[in-house]
């Protein structure tokens, strides 16, 4: 039957999560008797529960006529008015509900289907579509631009840089390295940053927008972490919020990371309304929206007291397991690394012993049941470093850190 599928399907493999997953649960048994029963340290999703008070608002909608039948893609009129509501109080955007909006199944669902809408698929290399991506970054950008049928260019983020490249000179590199400038359709941002936590300053977020006007791109901004941020002063920005922002731009919002929302899958895309409604149109023939009852309690928990109490009260506790789990690395010898003002990801070297990211997380997880990630699942300038994921308790962090010493885990 393999045959039947297409090349690009055959091309990509397993989410590197799932790998890591069913390769740690696979090696549980033999862990659980050496004491060593597996943290994990790898998916990027809250542990908590959501907030309570949108479980309330969804029991009650649960017990109201109609609500079993289908919505659209779009979203409902309440939906997408409770996000332009909540794009105004939270970055001071306006938005028309009604055309600059569209609800999502997830961030991660909009972002594979907005970039079929931009990709003409073809599988001759050397005349693919190409879309600018972060490197490291988030490990499905580039399978999405994959089974597309294009090709991503990595936009290298690195300590040097300040996680902020200058984009002249990647458009300088990927000339000189043979790209065709007539190929390239997008950039892809992600502030606060997967894996690194990395944030971006105004100047930057300014930087973006005139190069995607100069190259007449489009620039698709994943904000799924901007609501994760430790200092009232300090917030995460929209791309909107710029001057020719909506020109250029689109942003990808998510339920997933700031009210632990994972499984029920809900989210948006705004910005430019051609874009938007294109993907709309899409969707039409793919999805037929999120369920009612869900929409009517995120629309609550977006511009409530309580939501916003929850995600600030999850903020604070995140920062105490950063500061639990930095405190620790550093007393194993960790040399000074980037500690992010955002997200609940830490990004660090390997010891110098170890010839790849690979070989450290792998005895990591054999030795101690640490599951970490290895840097180079999120492209080549990932190699070197290993991310975790600070989502367990505090009680696991510190268990983290023990194992690590008695097993000889130092720098």
């Amino acid at each position: 039957m393999k045959e039947l599928f297409n090349d690009y399907v055959k091309s990509i493999s397993t989410y590197i999560m799932f790998q890591i997953k069913a390769k740690a649960n696979a090696l549980k048994p033999e862990l659980d008797k050496r004491n060593r029963s597996p943290i994990f340290l790898s998916m990027g999703a809250p542990t908590e529960n959501p907030p309570q008070y949108m479980f309330d608002v969804l029991k009650q909608e649960l017990d109201k006529t109609g609500v079993h039948s289908y919505s659209t893609p779009k979203g409902e009129k309440f939906f997408l008015e409770a996000i332009a509501k909540k794009m105004k109080s939270r970055f001071n955007v306006e938005l028309d509900p009604a055309t600059e909006i569209c609800s999502l199944l997830g961030s991660k669902e909009g972002l594979a289907n907005f970039i079929r809408i931009l990709i003409n698929p073809t599988t001759d290399k050397e005349n693919q579509e190409v879309i600018f991506v972060p490197d490291p970054g988030y490990a499905s950008y580039g399978q999405m631009i994959t089974i597309a049928g294009g090709k991503s260019y990595p936009v290298p983020l690195t300590p040097q840089n300040n996680y902020m490249p200058d984009l002249d000179e990647v458009w300088d590199s990927y000339i000189k390295e043979g790209g065709k400038p007539e190929k390239v359709k997008a950039l892809i941002i992600n502030y606060p940053n997967n894996p690194l936590g990395a944030t971006a300053t105004r100047e930057y977020y300014k930087h973006c927008i005139e190069f995607c006007q100069k190259h007449k791109i489009l620039l698709m901004s994943d904000a799924a972490y901007a609501d994760l941020y430790f200092d009232e002063n300090d917030k995460p920005f929209s791309i909107l919020e710029f001057e020719g922002g909506k020109d250029v731009a689109v942003e990808f919002f998510s339920f997933s990371k700031p009210y632990a929302m994972t499984g029920m899958r809900a989210g948006w895309i705004c910005g430019n309304k051609e874009a938007v409604g294109q993907l709309a149109v899409l969707k039409s023939t793919i999805d037929n929206g999120l369920y009612k009852p869900l929409q009517t309690a995120c629309a609550a928990i977006l511009n409530s007291d309580e939501g916003d109490r929850y995600t600030y009260e999850a903020n604070v506790r995140l920062k105490k397991k950063q500061d639990l789990f930095v405190q620790g690395m550093k007393k194993l010898g960790w040399p000074e690394f980037y500690v992010p003002n955002a997200t609940f990801y830490l990004w660090m070297p390997i010891p110098p012993r170890y010839k790849s990211s690979q070989e450290f997380t792998d005895e990591l997880l054999e030795k101690s049941g640490i599951v970490a990630v290895p840097g180079d699942a999120y492209g080549k300038y990932g190699e070197g470093f290993f991310r975790v994921s600070i989502v367990c308790s505090e009680e696991q962090i510190q268990e983290c850190i023990n194992r690590m010493q008695a097993d000889g885990f130092t720098y």
